[in-house]
Parts: structure tokens; sequence; C-alpha cells
């Protein structure tokens, strides 16, 4: 039987919102996945929210009076103590006093935000592959490369609350504007990017083929092209993994972690034989050596890290 409290978990993404009503055993009884279609205002993405969670409700059997709190990881910066999006490009928000609105559209009930990767590696490291540690890192790649941390068992924000942004680390200082940083290096849009440029300059590659195209090559497709052994995306990705490592190393060295786990559509299509490569490559630049038992894992929760991360945080702030 579902037991209360019920709350609602929202992961909000540029391009889809995955959005659930949980229950006090963690299950997700009812779901909503809707386009998030931010081409059409920062307005019309809240109506959809709105929507997605009635949704959601009807599909459990609930009304939404019967939600004890909402939880959303939303992109972006986040001003956590006043519950507002600062800044959330692909969204087209800024200031968005997202809180608040949730709230008086479901008669005031508590609605928490947090940043989107926070979400999802709190979610991930409570239920999945982080098996509870401590001390965690989570790198989430994608579009860009997100992170987030968990130390002494919580959350770690920062003064300004910002901590965890491991995709801005610089790794090339002397490289022109753009190619500096981790993200810039290493994310699905910068591989396929590089790739289809030197495609473009005569390498041999079935990459196009296999995506059925050049626009949007998402990481499926990427991971498809390296397990056929195509050499010009093997080479790619496998430069960027030894890049991973490196950046991971730094944490690690600097943080003494004991886990990292990848997440993000790019992790989740490569599995765990990257993350395998990942801390193949990361070992050497680790100190001190017995820091080489850190482990590097892959989600497990994959599309319901955020939604049940964003749940379990509203539940324990609310419910």
């Amino acid at each position: 039987m579902p037991t209360p409290p019920f709350v609602v978990g929202i992961d909000l993404g540029g391009t889809n919102m995955q959005i659930g009503v949980v229950d006090a055993s963690n299950a997700v009884l009812g779901r909503s996945k809707i386009k998030t279609k931010a081409e059409r205002g920062g307005d019309a993405v809240l109506e959809r929210m709105i929507e997605g969670v009635e949704d959601a409700c009807e599909k459990s059997g609930l009304n939404t009076k019967d939600l004890a709190a909402i939880g959303v990881g939303a992109p972006g910066a986040i001003d956590m103590k006043l519950g507002v999006v600062l800044e959330a490009p692909n969204l087209r928000w800024n200031n968005m006093p997202l809180a608040d609105r949730l709230s008086a559209a479901f008669d005031r009930r508590p609605v928490l935000i947090d940043n989107d990767v926070n979400v999802a590696v709190y979610g991930e490291n409570r239920l999945g592959a982080g098996e509870n540690a401590h001390d965690v890192l989570g790198i989430w790649i994608g579009t860009g490369i997100g992170g987030g941390l968990i130390l002494n068992g919580s959350l770690y924000y920062g003064s300004l609350g910002s901590a965890g942004e491991i995709g801005q680390t610089v790794l090339f200082p002397g490289a022109p504007l753009g190619w500096r940083l981790f993200e810039q290096n290493c994310s699905r849009k910068h591989l396929v990017g590089r790739i289809l440029r030197l495609i473009d300059a005569n390498r041999a590659s079935s990459l196009i083929d296999i995506a059925g195209g050049r626009d949007d090559i998402g990481a499926s497709a990427l991971a498809e092209t390296y397990n056929k052994s195509d050499t010009l995306v093997r080479e790619v990705v496998d430069e960027a993994t030894a890049l991973i490592g490196i950046a991971a190393a730094n944490a690690v060295t600097l943080l003494s972690l004991p886990m990292i786990i990848l997440g993000g559509g790019f992790a989740e299509a490569f599995g765990q034989p990257f993350a395998d490569r990942v801390a193949h490559a990361m070992k050497p630049h680790v100190f001190p050596k017995a820091l080489h038992s850190c482990r590097v894992v892959t989600t497990r929760l994959a599309d319901d890290a955020g939604l049940l991360g964003a749940a379990l945080l509203a539940r324990e702030k609310y419910a």
C-alpha cells in the first residue's frame, strides 16, 4: 500500500521535465514526462510544470491536496533560501520566483528548489549507486558538465551555494577562449562538434550514418559508434576520458574522496566500462596512493535520479 507523506519530485531540464509522485517508501506512484518547450517563454514552462504535477497526481490516484511538499531540481544558479532561479539561460529564466509561484498554484504547499545536478547526486547517493557514502562527488556529463558534492553525509553548497561546479574547472589556461574549461573539452556537445569538424577535414567515421544525420547527435549514437570500434570516435572519446580522469583525480586528492558517481546522458549511454576507463585514467594522478581505492561508478537510477533526489530533499525539509 502506498504510504504518506506524498511528495512530488521534479527534474526540470531544458528539453524535458520528469515529474513523479513519491510515497514514503520512495516508490514512484505516478509520473509525467513532458517536453519543456522553453522557446515558448518562462511562464509557459511554469504552466507545463503545473500541468505535469496535476497529471502525475491523477495517475497516482491522488489529489494535489494530498501532497505534503514539492521538490524541484532546476538548471542554473539557484537562491535556495528564497526559492528563486537566478539565471537559467536554457529556460529563459532570470530571477524566477519558482518556489513561490509553484506554491501558490498548489494551495501554498511548501516547495524546495535546488540545482538539478545536486538533487540527482543526492538521489543517486541515497537510493542508487552511491550506497550512502558519506563523501561523494557526482560528475554529470551531457550537453554540458555539472557536479554535486556530498560531504559528511550532506549536500555541500559552499558560501555562495555554488559548490560542486566541476565543469568550470580550468584544464588548459593557455588555450583560446572556449577551449580552457573541463566542460568545453569533455561535454557531449563538445565531443560531437569536434568529431564533426574532423569528419569535415576528411577523417573517416560512421557516426553520422549511425545517428541518421548531423543534427542533434545524442550520447546513444556516440556510444554505439564507439562500441563498433570507430577509430575517430574512439580517439576523441578516449582523449576526453583521460581528461575526465585528471579532473576527477584533482577532486579526489583535494577532498580525499572514496567515490565518484558519473551521471548524465553521456555516462548512462557508455555505462560502467566508461567509468572503469575513467578510474584507470584517474589513478596515476591521485595522491596519496591509498586513494587508488576510490570507486568510480555510473548512475543506477538514470532518469529517476533527479526526480527522486528532489522528492527526498522536499520530504526531509517539509514532510
